[in-house]
Protein backbone atom coordinates (compact mmCIF):
# COMPACT_ATOMS: atom_id res chain seq x y z
CA UNK A 1 0.00 0.00 0.00
CA UNK A 2 2.34 2.44 0.95
CA UNK A 3 5.70 1.76 -1.15
CA UNK A 4 3.66 2.84 -4.55
CA UNK A 5 4.02 6.48 -2.76
CA UNK A 6 6.67 8.55 -3.51
CA UNK A 7 6.64 10.25 0.04
CA UNK A 8 4.48 8.82 2.93
CA UNK A 9 3.62 11.03 6.10
CA UNK A 10 3.31 9.74 9.80
CA UNK A 11 1.36 11.39 12.52
CA UNK A 12 2.71 10.19 15.68
CA UNK A 13 0.44 10.20 18.99
CA UNK A 14 -2.44 7.66 18.25
CA UNK A 15 -1.29 6.76 14.91
CA UNK A 16 2.27 4.81 15.89
CA UNK A 17 1.02 3.84 19.33
CA UNK A 18 -2.25 2.89 20.78
CA UNK A 19 -1.20 3.41 24.93
CA UNK A 20 -4.01 5.47 27.02
CA UNK A 21 -3.10 5.48 30.45
CA UNK A 22 -0.63 8.87 30.04
CA UNK A 23 -4.36 10.59 29.18
CA UNK A 24 -5.82 9.00 31.89
CA UNK A 25 -3.22 10.44 34.27
CA UNK A 26 -3.46 13.33 32.64
CA UNK A 27 -7.37 13.61 33.79
CA UNK A 28 -6.25 12.70 37.38
CA UNK A 29 -3.82 15.31 37.70
CA UNK A 30 -6.06 17.97 36.41
CA UNK A 31 -8.83 17.00 38.61
CA UNK A 32 -6.95 18.62 41.59
CA UNK A 33 -7.55 21.87 40.28
CA UNK A 34 -11.58 21.20 40.01
CA UNK A 35 -13.82 22.33 42.68
CA UNK A 36 -13.69 19.52 45.31
CA UNK A 37 -17.59 18.96 45.31
CA UNK A 38 -17.18 18.29 41.43
CA UNK A 39 -14.94 15.66 41.14
CA UNK A 40 -17.38 13.23 41.22
CA UNK A 41 -19.38 14.67 38.35
CA UNK A 42 -15.83 15.53 36.89
CA UNK A 43 -14.52 12.15 36.56
CA UNK A 44 -17.68 10.79 35.55
CA UNK A 45 -17.94 13.18 32.36
CA UNK A 46 -14.67 12.42 31.65
CA UNK A 47 -15.52 8.46 31.04
CA UNK A 48 -18.67 9.06 29.34
CA UNK A 49 -16.85 10.51 26.57
CA UNK A 50 -13.73 7.74 26.51
CA UNK A 51 -16.59 5.50 26.16
CA UNK A 52 -17.98 7.85 23.13
CA UNK A 53 -21.51 8.22 25.21
CA UNK A 54 -20.65 12.41 25.46
CA UNK A 55 -21.64 14.97 23.03
CA UNK A 56 -17.74 15.23 23.24
CA UNK A 57 -15.89 12.98 20.98
CA UNK A 58 -12.69 12.72 19.00
CA UNK A 59 -13.26 14.80 15.84
CA UNK A 60 -15.15 17.40 17.29
CA UNK A 61 -14.27 21.10 18.63
CA UNK A 62 -14.65 22.69 21.37
CA UNK A 63 -15.54 26.37 21.92
CA UNK A 64 -13.65 27.39 25.39
CA UNK A 65 -14.98 30.49 25.87
CA UNK A 66 -18.66 29.87 25.04
CA UNK A 67 -18.39 26.14 26.37
CA UNK A 68 -19.94 24.96 23.08
CA UNK A 69 -19.01 21.73 21.51
CA UNK A 70 -18.69 22.04 17.62
CA UNK A 71 -19.35 19.35 14.93
CA UNK A 72 -17.35 20.60 12.02
CA UNK A 73 -17.10 19.53 8.46
CA UNK A 74 -13.30 18.71 8.10
CA UNK A 75 -13.68 19.58 4.59
CA UNK A 76 -14.61 23.09 4.97
CA UNK A 77 -13.76 23.72 8.73
CA UNK A 78 -17.54 25.13 8.85
CA UNK A 79 -19.20 24.67 11.75
CA UNK A 80 -22.73 22.41 10.98
CA UNK A 81 -23.52 21.34 14.11
CA UNK A 82 -23.63 23.05 17.85
CA UNK A 83 -24.09 21.60 21.18
CA UNK A 84 -24.60 22.22 24.59
CA UNK A 85 -22.62 20.35 27.57
CA UNK A 86 -26.24 18.43 28.37
CA UNK A 87 -26.19 17.76 24.94
CA UNK A 88 -28.81 20.24 23.32
CA UNK A 89 -28.79 22.14 20.07
CA UNK A 90 -28.78 25.21 19.01
CA UNK A 91 -30.83 26.49 16.22
CA UNK A 92 -29.17 26.98 13.07
CA UNK A 93 -29.94 30.74 13.33
CA UNK A 94 -27.54 30.82 16.91
CA UNK A 95 -24.62 28.71 14.71
CA UNK A 96 -24.88 31.28 12.16
CA UNK A 97 -24.81 33.90 14.49
CA UNK A 98 -21.51 32.65 16.44
CA UNK A 99 -19.87 30.40 13.32
CA UNK A 100 -20.33 32.24 10.27
CA UNK A 101 -16.81 31.86 9.26
CA UNK A 102 -14.53 29.19 8.99
CA UNK A 103 -13.03 27.90 12.37
CA UNK A 104 -9.47 28.73 13.42
CA UNK A 105 -8.00 26.86 15.67
CA UNK A 106 -5.46 28.09 18.07
CA UNK A 107 -5.03 25.40 20.47
CA UNK A 108 -6.47 27.95 23.64
CA UNK A 109 -10.10 29.22 23.22
CA UNK A 110 -11.03 27.19 19.70
CA UNK A 111 -9.60 23.67 19.94
CA UNK A 112 -9.79 20.90 18.01
CA UNK A 113 -10.60 17.59 20.03
CA UNK A 114 -8.10 15.02 17.48
CA UNK A 115 -6.94 12.76 20.25
CA UNK A 116 -6.69 11.89 23.81
CA UNK A 117 -5.29 14.76 25.01
CA UNK A 118 -8.00 16.68 24.27
CA UNK A 119 -10.78 15.00 26.17
CA UNK A 120 -9.26 15.81 29.70
CA UNK A 121 -8.52 19.37 28.38
CA UNK A 122 -11.97 19.86 27.15
CA UNK A 123 -13.27 18.61 30.31
CA UNK A 124 -10.80 20.68 32.86
CA UNK A 125 -11.82 23.66 30.97
CA UNK A 126 -15.48 22.72 30.97
CA UNK A 127 -15.48 22.57 35.12
CA UNK A 128 -13.36 25.64 35.51
CA UNK A 129 -9.25 24.94 35.15
CA UNK A 130 -7.65 27.89 33.84
CA UNK A 131 -4.54 26.30 33.13
CA UNK A 132 -4.01 22.99 32.01
CA UNK A 133 -0.50 23.48 31.17
CA UNK A 134 1.13 22.34 34.81
CA UNK A 135 -0.55 18.83 34.24
CA UNK A 136 0.29 18.54 30.66
CA UNK A 137 3.51 18.90 31.92
CA UNK A 138 3.51 16.86 34.93
CA UNK A 139 2.12 14.05 32.38
CA UNK A 140 5.10 14.21 30.34
CA UNK A 141 7.17 13.76 33.13
CA UNK A 142 5.26 10.64 34.03
CA UNK A 143 5.77 9.18 31.08
CA UNK A 144 9.61 9.42 31.74
CA UNK A 145 9.67 7.49 34.78
CA UNK A 146 9.46 3.27 35.45
CA UNK A 147 5.71 3.64 35.94
CA UNK A 148 4.84 4.36 32.77
CA UNK A 149 5.34 1.87 29.75
CA UNK A 150 4.57 2.42 25.99
CA UNK A 151 4.01 -1.50 24.02
CA UNK A 152 5.22 -1.23 20.64
CA UNK A 153 2.89 -2.24 17.55
CA UNK A 154 4.07 -5.87 16.42
CA UNK A 155 6.61 -5.62 13.53
CA UNK A 156 5.90 -1.72 13.17
CA UNK A 157 9.68 -1.18 13.46
CA UNK A 158 10.84 -3.90 10.97
CA UNK A 159 8.37 -2.44 8.73
CA UNK A 160 9.08 1.28 8.83
CA UNK A 161 12.57 0.09 8.61
CA UNK A 162 11.69 -1.79 5.23
CA UNK A 163 9.15 0.90 3.91
CA UNK A 164 12.09 3.76 4.37
CA UNK A 165 14.29 1.54 2.07
CA UNK A 166 11.64 1.52 -0.40
CA UNK A 167 10.74 5.23 -0.50
CA UNK A 168 10.71 8.51 1.60
CA UNK A 169 8.80 8.33 5.32
CA UNK A 170 8.65 11.94 7.08
CA UNK A 171 6.97 11.79 10.61
CA UNK A 172 5.56 14.86 11.51
CA UNK A 173 3.36 15.84 15.05
CA UNK A 174 2.55 18.11 17.41
CA UNK A 175 5.14 16.75 20.10
CA UNK A 176 8.01 18.62 20.63
CA UNK A 177 11.47 17.76 19.58
CA UNK A 178 12.38 16.18 22.68
CA UNK A 179 8.98 14.39 23.66
CA UNK A 180 9.69 13.01 20.06
CA UNK A 181 12.97 11.20 20.95
CA UNK A 182 11.75 9.93 24.07
CA UNK A 183 8.47 8.32 22.28
CA UNK A 184 10.31 7.12 19.60
CA UNK A 185 12.76 5.43 21.92
CA UNK A 186 10.34 3.96 23.89
CA UNK A 187 8.53 2.39 21.05
CA UNK A 188 11.40 1.13 19.31
CA UNK A 189 10.96 3.02 16.32
CA UNK A 190 14.19 5.80 16.72
CA UNK A 191 15.89 5.44 13.96
CA UNK A 192 13.14 4.94 11.23
CA UNK A 193 12.73 8.14 10.00
CA UNK A 194 15.15 10.44 8.34
CA UNK A 195 13.27 13.43 8.47
CA UNK A 196 11.34 14.62 11.70
CA UNK A 197 8.83 17.54 11.83
CA UNK A 198 7.69 18.46 15.48
CA UNK A 199 5.97 21.10 16.96
CA UNK A 200 4.14 21.39 14.12
CA UNK A 201 0.78 22.69 15.33
CA UNK A 202 -1.73 20.92 13.71
CA UNK A 203 -4.28 21.70 11.89
CA UNK A 204 -3.22 25.58 11.83
CA UNK A 205 0.17 24.69 9.71
CA UNK A 206 -0.65 21.39 8.04
CA UNK A 207 -1.44 22.88 4.48
CA UNK A 208 1.90 25.13 4.32
CA UNK A 209 3.82 22.07 6.14
CA UNK A 210 2.14 19.70 3.71
CA UNK A 211 3.09 21.79 0.40
CA UNK A 212 7.28 22.23 2.09
CA UNK A 213 7.28 18.12 2.27
CA UNK A 214 6.16 18.55 -1.42
CA UNK A 215 8.73 20.76 -2.59
CA UNK A 216 11.49 19.59 -0.36
CA UNK A 217 10.99 15.97 -1.97
CA UNK A 218 10.47 17.08 -5.47
CA UNK A 219 6.71 14.96 -5.49
CA UNK A 220 3.27 15.77 -6.61
CA UNK A 221 0.53 16.03 -4.25
CA UNK A 222 -0.53 12.67 -5.56
CA UNK A 223 2.51 10.71 -5.54
CA UNK A 224 2.23 11.42 -1.68
CA UNK A 225 0.08 9.95 1.80
CA UNK A 226 -0.70 11.61 4.94
CA UNK A 227 -1.31 8.61 7.48
CA UNK A 228 -3.10 9.43 10.80
CA UNK A 229 -5.60 9.19 13.52
CA UNK A 230 -6.93 12.94 12.76
CA UNK A 231 -8.91 14.03 10.57
CA UNK A 232 -9.05 17.87 10.58
CA UNK A 233 -5.21 17.52 11.76
CA UNK A 234 -3.88 15.09 9.25
CA UNK A 235 -6.66 13.75 6.66
CA UNK A 236 -8.46 16.43 5.18
CA UNK A 237 -5.59 18.79 4.68
CA UNK A 238 -3.95 16.16 2.60
CA UNK A 239 -7.08 15.37 0.34
CA UNK A 240 -7.59 19.06 -0.53
CA UNK A 241 -4.13 19.06 -1.78
CA UNK A 242 -5.02 16.27 -3.61
CA UNK A 243 -2.83 14.14 -1.78
CA UNK A 244 -4.16 10.29 -0.53
CA UNK A 245 -5.35 9.84 2.96
CA UNK A 246 -5.07 6.94 5.23
CA UNK A 247 -7.18 7.54 8.03
CA UNK A 248 -6.60 5.28 11.08
CA UNK A 249 -10.24 4.93 12.85
CA UNK A 250 -11.14 1.51 14.87
CA UNK A 251 -14.51 2.92 15.32
CA UNK A 252 -15.43 3.19 11.29
CA UNK A 253 -15.77 6.29 9.45
CA UNK A 254 -18.91 7.50 7.30
CA UNK A 255 -17.19 9.66 4.49
CA UNK A 256 -16.34 8.49 1.74
CA UNK A 257 -13.80 10.10 -0.93
CA UNK A 258 -11.99 8.54 -3.74
CA UNK A 259 -8.42 9.43 -2.59
CA UNK A 260 -9.31 8.36 1.29
CA UNK A 261 -8.26 4.80 2.80
CA UNK A 262 -9.97 3.78 6.53
CA UNK A 263 -7.90 1.54 8.33
CA UNK A 264 -8.72 0.17 12.50
CA UNK A 265 -4.67 0.66 13.24
CA UNK A 266 -1.16 1.76 11.30
CA UNK A 267 -0.49 -2.32 11.47
CA UNK A 268 -2.92 -2.60 8.63
CA UNK A 269 -0.91 -0.50 6.15
CA UNK A 270 1.61 -2.85 5.80
CA UNK A 271 -0.74 -6.43 5.28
Amino acid sequence: MLKDFKLVIFDLDGTLYEGTDHFDYYADHLKQFVQTDLHEQYSNEYELMKKGSHPVSIGKAYDVKRDLILTIDPMTLRVSVAQNWDGTFLTEEEVERHYSDVIQFNFKDMIAIGDGWWLPFVTAKHFGVKDCYPSYLATKEYMVTNQFTLEPLPHLRENLKELSQQTQIVLMTNSDREDVGRLLKELQLDHCFEHIVTSAQKPTYTTPLFQELMNQYNVGAEEVVSVGDNFINEIAPALLLGMKGIYINPHGFEMKHKSLTIIPSVTACFE
